[in-house]
């Protein structure tokens, strides 16, 4: 079977394009800013704005894929398959995802956030495709797991093999070290590994016979395991005499 000219003109129609397209687009908006909300109050790497182009970005090629090629298609010539984009978008979003995760000697950063762009994207198609009750559900599942389950995991059992960083940055001279060591295994953890490193000099700390001071800041990395709450060990060692800085790194917590 062949076709003139004349049966292409009249198997093709116009694109479609109306008030349900861009009611279907400000839905993806509308959701995917509510998740980036929540990750702007967090302070993530991505906020408000990634979320939100991500989500309108996934509507706007699905509803692209719908409704853009009426014009071309041809029965037994032109024949397009709308679903493909969905593969499509989740292989692209991956380049998006895996730019967000980044890993430190000692824990990975980002796959919170990652997965919840991930999640972005699927929400926006799911608006585009014209299925608004699965894009709301599925914005619902998303602030029930990262609201809901972030304290059901805090009280989940933790592993006492799992090693936790905790850095400490203080003047040296004092005895500090003595007692960081001193407030860790007191709060039931074991020390795996110490390495130190001096950071320069502090103005301003003591005295000496010209009325000047200087003293060497250091900075202490434990390697530790127990537990115990790394949380709570990072706060008493804040408030001891001579230290200036604390920060910790819980695997347990890690991966936001």
């Amino acid at each position: 079977m062949t076709l003139n000219s004349s049966d292409v003109l009249l198997a093709s129609s116009p694109n479609i394009e109306g008030w349900r397209q861009v009611g279907e687009l400000s839905l993806a908006l509308g959701l995917s800013a509510l998740i980036g909300i929540e990750r702007e109050i967090r302070q993530r790497s991505a906020g408000l704005r990634t979320h939100a182009l991500v989500g309108v970005g996934a509507a706007l090629f699905v509803l692209v894929s719908k409704y853009g090629f009426n014009d071309v298609l041809t029965p037994g010539l032109v024949v397009l398959d709308p679903s493909r984009v969905a593969a499509q978008i989740v292989t692209g979003i991956g380049f998006i995802g895996g730019g967000l995760i980044f890993v430190r000697r000692d824990a990975v950063r980002g796959l919170t956030t990652a997965a919840g762009i991930w999640v972005t994207a699927a929400i926006g198609a799911a608006a585009g495709a014209g299925l608004p009750v699965i894009a709301v559900c599925a914005t619902g599942a998303y602030g029930l797991v990262v609201l809901g389950f972030t304290p059901l995991v805090r009280r989940l059992p933790r592993s006492s093999s799992v090693i936790s960083v905790i850095r400490v940055r203080y003047v040296d001279g004092r005895g500090i070290l003595r007692e960081v060591l001193r407030h860790a295994t007191g709060a039931g953890f074991v020390v795996a590994e110490v390495a130190t490193q001096e950071l320069g000099s502090l103005q301003g700390v003591g005295s000496d016979r010209e009325g000047t001071s200087q003293a060497a800041l250091v900075e202490v990395s434990l390697q530790i395991h127990g537990k115990g709450s790394v949380e709570h060990l990072a706060a008493e060692l804040s408030e001891l005499p001579g230290v200036e800085a604390v920060t910790a790194v819980d695997p347990h917590n890690a991966g936001e």
